[in-house]
């Protein structure tokens, strides 16, 4: 079998999906997995998840919003963090120095050739070198509000010559755009991990274990109305 790459959406400390989720995809020796960020935050297992990523050759990733607040924190950037952000801070304490000094390695970008994996989005007609990184990490619509879920989905009007492979944004199935494909699909809430390769097509997902965390009070029914009961 020639080399696969695997992009997989947002894991969220979701260490036993995605071992199911490589094993369902076959995961061999010769294969690489591009996680499209947030590594860390809102599940329980964030130490195995950045403990492969961060001592496996095989395995890349860019930055995510949650991934680089912890790493702001550590930095002095930052003042505070959420809740589920502070428990994983914790959680990673006892190695601290080689955690950040994991994350601060990690692109808000990787090429792929045909394919750009970001974890947001990117901001239609600005090259890729010239994205912010608030909009690479956070950017889901076109408005005024760039972290906004009501507005034109940035994903919908892009039309790059690479296609974007992103997280950030759960919905039930893949979103998909002219030359962008979403791969959250909200494992972290009791959902899908999912996986698409990128030499064949195939989308590849496996279930969670459990609901880790739910979303925010005002954003609830949003995700009810989008996914079912998980």
């Amino acid at each position: 079998m020639s080399r696969r790459t695997i992009v997989i959406g947002d894991i969220h400390g979701c260490f036993d999906e995605l071992r199911d989720l490589l094993d369902r995809a076959a995961f061999g020796s010769e294969d690489r997995v591009v996680a499209a960020g947030d590594l860390i935050v809102k599940g329980e297992q964030n130490r195995e998840v950045l403990d492969l990523f961060s001592t496996d050759e095989r395995f890349r990733a860019v930055l995510g919003n949650h991934d680089l607040a912890l790493l702001r924190y550590w930095k002095k950037e930052k003042s505070s963090l959420k809740p589920k952000q502070k428990s994983t801070l914790a959680e990673l304490e006892p190695q601290r120095a080689r955690y950040y000094a994991y994350l601060n390695s990690l692109p808000l970008m990787i090429d792929l050739g045909s394919h750009v994996v970001v974890h947001a989005g990117v901001r239609p007609g600005i090259a890729l070198e010239e994205q912010s990184a608030a909009d690479l990490t956070e950017l889901r619509t076109l408005g005024s509000n760039r972290k906004s879920r009501v507005g034109t989905p940035w994903y919908e009007v892009y039309d790059g010559e690479q296609t974007v492979l992103f997280g950030h944004w759960p919905a039930p199935q893949p979103r998909r755009g002219p030359r962008a494909i979403g791969l959250d699909t909200g494992c972290v809430y009791g959902y899908q991990l999912t996986a698409y390769i990128l030499e064949t097509g195939e989308f590849v997902s496996v279930r969670a274990h459990r609901a880790y965390d739910r979303p925010k009070p005002k954003i609830v029914r949003f995700i009810s109305r989008l996914f079912g009961p998980p």
